[in-house]
């Protein structure tokens, strides 16, 4: 039988406000896998901050967060999913990908005002 390809959307949006603002970049903007395969989305931020969490978000959904703290996983959550940090330089690792883990996928940091994703 032949694997199906996912996808794995990447979303980036940025928030700047007027008290100044940390600038979030995350790549890829799209990633196709096949089951059982592990993928790793990456975020940077101009401004390290321990409060950076990552969240998946199914069409006609609100977002889920999977990951607070750069690290710490929500409760509930495979332990597939894991959050690393280095400095200013995050990744969301995702092993054993199944179908339910087609989404999308952003970061966001709340240790700056004003928050940005």
């Amino acid at each position: 039988m032949a694997s199906q390809g996912l996808l794995l959307c990447v979303l980036l949006i940025s928030i700047h406000g007027s008290c100044g603002w940390v600038v979030m970049t995350q790549t890829p903007d799209f990633i196709f896998v096949s089951p059982g395969e592990t993928v790793t989305i990456s975020c940077t931020a101009s401004a390290s901050t321990i409060y950076l969490h990552w969240y998946q978000q199914k069409p006609g959904q609100q977002p889920k967060l999977l990951i607070y703290k750069a690290t710490s996983r929500y409760t509930g959550v495979p332990g597939r999913f894991t959050g690393f940090r280095s400095e200013a330089n995050y990744t969301l690792t995702i092993r054993e990908v199944t179908e339910d883990d087609a989404a999308d996928y952003y970061c966001q940091q709340t240790g700056w005002t004003p928050l940005t994703q």
